[in-house]
């Protein structure tokens, strides 16, 4: 048999013991005792049909603004911080318009707009592309309130879905990421070599009855909702607001909303 049969044949093994293995798996609490998917909800817990969005990017004027905004979501999910950028993990990020919204092209954007700081992170979308690609059910997109969550411990590290998501919001672990991670929250499952990572919506603190740590940092600039709840303070700005979303025409309907 040749290597590349062998290749192939070990792939799918791994596989199905991935399937094979699912209660195993989701019963698996992480380090600190904490599940990297379950999150034991109370009475306080935040519900909702579909979680979304709302950027308010006129509240951002310099990509100082966005710093505590980004450490905040580092700190509360243990992002290390390799000094090889190649390496880096990114859950939320700021970046430019015209890498934000490519296939949204405006000659005469103006310049204000244009110059601004942008936040982008995993858009939760309603028909996540990345779930269907895992070959292990490691990444899927929760019934309850329409997260696309991970299972650490059920990721084989095959980078499918890395590879199907439009909007590269996904990292990959190349090295053991624990060394590098300055400041410890044991409430919050830290990963391993080999492992794919992204925003999770802040599902630990929504069990908890608490806002996403980077709503919670933004000073009112980032508003989270139930998308479907007419009422919802998400809702009642996208009434009130002209918003874009990232690469829409690619029918993934994101979840995370852009006042521009």
């Amino acid at each position: 048999m040749d290597s590349s049969r062998r290749s192939v044949l070990k792939f799918f093994g791994l596989t199905a013991l991935g399937l094979a293995a699912k209660p195993v798996f989701n019963a698996f609490a992480g380090e600190h005792g904490k599940s990297a998917m379950h999150f034991e909800k109370g009475a306080e817990a935040l519900k909702a049909k579909q979680w979304a969005m709302v950027i308010d990017t006129r509240k951002f004027e310099s990509p100082d603004e966005l710093e505590p905004i980004i450490e905040a979501c580092n700190k509360a999910h243990n992002i290390p911080r390799f000094e090889n950028k190649n390496h880096e993990i990114k859950w939320i990020w700021e970046t430019e318009y015209h890498n934000a919204f490519p296939q949204m092209p405006n000659r005469f954007l103006s310049e204000e707009a244009e110059q601004r700081p942008y936040l982008v992170l995993c858009n939760h979308c309603e028909n996540p592309p990345c779930c269907r690609a895992c070959p292990t059910q490691a990444t899927f997109k929760r019934e309850s309130d329409g997260i696309v969550i991970m299972d650490f411990h059920r990721c084989i590290g095959c980078r499918f879905c890395m590879a199907a998501c439009p909007f590269g919001s996904r990292s990959f672990n190349f090295r053991d990421p624990r060394p590098f991670i300055p400041e410890l929250n044991h409430d919050y499952p830290t990963r391993m070599k080999g492992v794919v990572e992204k925003c999770n919506f802040c599902a630990e603190r929504l069990a908890k009855g608490l806002e996403p740590a980077c709503v919670e940092a933004s000073g009112g600039a980032i508003v989270f909702g139930d998308l479907y709840d007419p009422e919802s303070e998400v809702r009642k700005l996208l009434r009130e607001n002209y918003t874009i979303r990232r690469k829409q025409s690619l029918g993934t309907e994101p979840c995370v909303y852009y006042i521009v």
